[in-house]
């Protein structure tokens, strides 16, 4: 469900624009994304956890706007984002 510190630098390494980027939008989709996949494998097991589920819907409403910024900003950024991430869209 939480993510590692090892996974976490690795996402960053292969999302980076730049040396000293962590924020990028590219950069906080990714992590979301693997956040939301965890959450989401959490519950299938646990159906009844309601609290989780609604951390679940604000991470995905957030990814969910970053992605319409960077599509605003710059579609092909936005294009490469989600074929390497392979979201839906």
């Amino acid at each position: 469900m939480t993510i590692t510190k090892e996974r976490k630098a690795e996402l960053i390494g292969e999302f980076k624009q730049s040396d000293q980027d962590t924020g990028s939008p590219e950069v906080q989709i990714a992590i979301l994304t693997t956040r939301i996949n965890g959450l989401t494998e959490h519950l299938r097991t646990h159906k009844k956890d309601f609290a989780s589920r609604r951390g679940l819907l604000a991470m995905v409403s957030r990814r969910r706007r970053l992605l319409d910024y960077l599509k605003k900003v710059d579609p092909q950024r936005y294009l490469s984002t989600i074929r390497r991430l392979e979201l839906r869209k």
